[in-house]
């Protein structure tokens, strides 16, 4: 199950924050920041998953924006079913 969505450009800005779960302020700077950073670290020939803290995150780069999706860390959830909904979300957003 999708627990938030997040669009961040390649400065690290959030533009989009959709949380489907309680955070407090704090708890979502706090995750959005480390997350941010995490992800935009990452090489382009790494992988497009990454497992933080309860969470399991599919990202993907879109132009200069970065679509990053927090799902269960169950084992139920199909990462690439993610991908195809952020490619999915990326097309009605005229970002490819």
């Amino acid at each position: 199950m999708i627990k938030f969505i997040l669009m961040v450009n390649k400065q690290g800005q959030t533009r989009l924050a959709q949380y489907y779960e309680f955070l407090s302020v704090r708890e979502r700077v706090t995750l959005e920041g480390e997350l941010i950073r995490k992800c935009l670290s990452r090489s382009e020939s790494q992988c497009s998953f990454v497992e933080y803290r309860d969470y399991r995150v599919v990202y993907r780069r879109y132009a200069s924006l970065y679509f990053i999706v927090g799902i269960d860390n169950d084992e139920d959830c199909n990462e690439l079913a993610i991908l195809e909904f952020i490619h999915t979300l990326a097309s009605y957003s005229g970002r490819i």
